[in-house]
C-alpha cells in the first residue's frame, strides 16, 4: 500500500510539472510565417532579452538566428566608434554624461548591463551586471565574417570622420569584399551621411530612414530621389500604411519597419509588403522553408 501512494504522489507531481511546461508553453505567442528573403534584423542585438547594443546581446542575436545585427555608432572623445543608441551614457550604464565626453578608456570603465536587470528582474542575469560598452572593433573582432552588420551613423557634427572611420574599419575586417552577398548594410536618417557613402563606395546597400512626421510627406518624387543612392527605407511601424508600403515597393525600394515587437503588428507589417524588420524579440518570426 505504501508503494502505491509513494506511485501515486510521484505521478501526481510529474503531472504538475508537465502542466506548469505546458501553461509556459501556451503563453509563448506564436510566431508569424515571414518570407524566407524576409530579413530579420536584431534591434540593438537582442535587446528583449539582454542588455541591449553589448556583445551579450549579440551573441544571442546571433544564436537565435536573426539575419542581421543592428550597430548604432556614436563616438568617443578620442574618436573610436563605439555600439550605443543615444548619444549621453545615461540611460544605459551607470555613468552620466556625453558619450562624445568620454575617452574609449573611460567608457569601458561604465557598467552597460546591471539597469538591464533592475528594469526587466524577470529576465535578469546575473552576468549582466558589470558588462561594459563594446566599441565597433570589440564587435567585429568577436563575430568578423560570420555574422551580417546593420550599421546606423549617427551625430551630424561628426560626419566624414565617422564615415571614414567606419569604411576604415570595415575594410579592415574584410566585410567588404563580397559586397553581393549583403553582409553589411548602413543606415542613416542623415542623406548627407549616406551620400558620403555611396560616392566611394556604391556597392554597400544604404537604407534611408524615415523620420515619422516625415512618413507621410513622401511622394513617388521623393522615393525616386532616394533610390538614386539607397536600397531601401526604413520608417516607424506605427506610421506604415498600405499605401506608403506599396508606393515604397512601386519604386523598388526595401521597406524595413522599426521597431515591431509583437505578433500582430509583425504580422501587419509582412501583409503591407516589408522586406524586413527591426524587432527586439527575434523569436516573434520564423522562416519558410
Amino acid at each position: 500500500m505504501k508503494k502505491l501512494f509513494v506511485l501515486f504522489f510521484l505521478i501526481l507531481g510529474l503531472g504538475s510539472v508537465v502542466l506548469i511546461q505546458a501553461e509556459k508553453n501556451s503563453s509563448k505567442p506564436t510566431p508569424v510565417t515571414v518570407p524566407g528573403d524576409f530579413a530579420v534584423i536584431a534591434h540593438r542585438g537582442a535587446s528583449g532579452y539582454a542588455p541591449e547594443h553589448t556583445l551579450e546581446a549579440y551573441r544571442l542575436a546571433q544564436q537565435m538566428g536573426a539575419d542581421y545585427l543592428e550597430i548604432d555608432l556614436q563616438q568617443t572623445k578620442d574618436g573610436v566608434l563605439v555600439a550605443m543608441h543615444d548619444d549621453s551614457v545615461d540611460r544605459t550604464t551607470d555613468g552620466s554624461g556625453l558619450v562624445s565626453s568620454f575617452t574609449l578608456d573611460q567608457l569601458k570603465e561604465l557598467d552597460a548591463g546591471s539597469w538591464f536587470n533592475q528594469k526587466y528582474p524577470e529576465k535578469a542575469e546575473e552576468y549582466f551586471s558589470g558588462i561594459s560598452v563594446p566599441s565597433l572593433k570589440d564587435v567585429f573582432e568577436e563575430f568578423g565574417t560570420s555574422a551580417n552588420y546593420y550599421i546606423e551613423t549617427k551625430t551630424p557634427d561628426a560626419y566624414d570622420q565617422m564615415e571614414a572611420s567606419l569604411l576604415q574599419l570595415l575594410d579592415e575586417y574584410h566585410l567588404l569584399e563580397t559586397p553581393q552577398s549583403n553582409q553589411v548594410i548602413i543606415q542613416s536618417f542623415s542623406q548627407e551621411s549616406l551620400l558620403l557613402i555611396h560616392q566611394s563606395h556604391e556597392e554597400i546597400p544604404l537604407i534611408q530612414l524615415i523620420p515619422k512626421e516625415k512618413a507621410a510627406e513622401l511622394n513617388a518624387e521623393d522615393l525616386a530621389r532616394i533610390r538614386t543612392y539607397a536600397d531601401g527605407v526604413g520608417v516607424n511601424y506605427n506610421h506604415l500604411t498600405a499605401d506608403f508600403a506599396h508606393s515604397v515597393r512601386e519604386a523598388g525600394l526595401d521597406l524595413h519597419p522599426y521597431t515591431v515587437n509583437t505578433v500582430p503588428d509583425m504580422a501587419d507589417i509582412v501583409g503591407k509588403g516589408a522586406t524586413g524588420a527591426f524587432t527586439d524579440y527575434i523569436d516573434l518570426a520564423e522562416k519558410t522553408n
